[in-house]
């Protein structure tokens, strides 16, 4: 006989389970989003899929290595999560499904020093008995809206903009902006509430536009370009760029693809991005 787990039961158990490999190795962590939202920040009704903890970047190589060993699958790498390559995606199975994030997108300062102010005014937070720590409520609101500045178009971004930000009060928003302008946030938390014009210029904005409100391939990869902070860093993109994300093929036909279909893909990733492009100039007619 199979008992199926309550989703919030199996994800506290995860966030237990991440702990305590955590803990074994000595590596610091903090619990974001999900079940380890405080109740001021989460709004009613909003469930979780996956666990989200964010490393310290000296402990991240060998955490990952620990939870490999605790019977984690990673699924894909750094590379493969977004144009910001911010986190590797495990999964486990009995846990489900992991994010462990090296930096998170929007935070600007060094993601060292980002990951030491949060983690010096968090708080504890308790998953199935396991001492976990948690970023205090006014990083939370800050790390929930940049999470939904990626998805300003989905009801559930929406959503959590309208609860962390619109319905909140004075104090609440300039604490946020605040924390922000701490950790070199400002064009983020921008994109999410609505005033990324403000900030047209600024190398960030191109990138911040792309993801909330979309674009073609060739946009978001001109936008990272232009993010960017050194010239390393920009040629780097570009060399990458028509590259094939194997780990992304694979996920997406449910095994690891032949050497036929990667060489395909090579070729057609740029054909697509040019018909998008295309499409995107094309003149819509009267009455579309």
């Amino acid at each position: 006989m199979t008992t199926t787990i309550p989703t919030p039961i199996r994800l506290q158990l995860g966030h237990a389970a991440v702990q305590v490999v955590a803990d074994r190795i000595g590596a610091d962590l903090l619990h974001i989003k999900g079940e380890s939202l405080d109740p001021t920040v989460r709004r009613s009704g909003r469930t979780a899929s996956d666990v989200d903890v964010l490393v310290h970047p000296d402990h991240v190589a060998a955490l990952l290595v620990a939870l490999r060993a605790a019977g984690w699958e990673l699924l894909n790498d750094f590379p493969s999560s977004s144009a910001f390559e911010h986190s590797a995606t495990l999964r486990h199975p009995a846990w489900g499904h992991l994010d462990v994030h090296r930096s998170f997108p929007g935070l600007t300062v060094r993601a060292e020093v980002a990951f030491g102010v949060m983690w010096s005014a968090g708080r504890t937070w308790l998953a199935a008995g396991r001492a976990c720590r948690v970023p205090e409520p006014t990083a939370q609101r800050l790390v929930l809206l940049l999470h939904a500045a990626r998805s300003r178009g989905s009801h559930r971004g929406r959503q959590d903009i309208t609860h962390t930000w619109t319905a909140a009060d004075d104090d609440v928003r300039a604490a946020v902006e605040e924390l922000a302008r701490r950790l070199g946030a400002e064009v983020g938390l921008a994109a999410a509430t609505g005033r990324l014009d403000a900030w047209r210029g600024h190398p960030d904005h191109d990138l911040w536009q792309v993801a909330s409100a979309g674009g073609t391939r060739i946009d978001e990869w001109r936008a990272r370009v232009k993010a960017a902070p050194t010239t390393r860093g920009k040629l780097r993109l570009v060399g990458r760029a028509a590259l094939v994300n194997v780990e992304h093929l694979a996920m997406l036909r449910g095994r690891p693809p032949t050497r036929r279909e990667v060489v395909a893909e090579f070729f057609a990733r740029p054909a697509r991005g040019v018909r998008e492009e295309l499409a995107r100039r094309r003149p819509r007619r009267a009455g579309d």
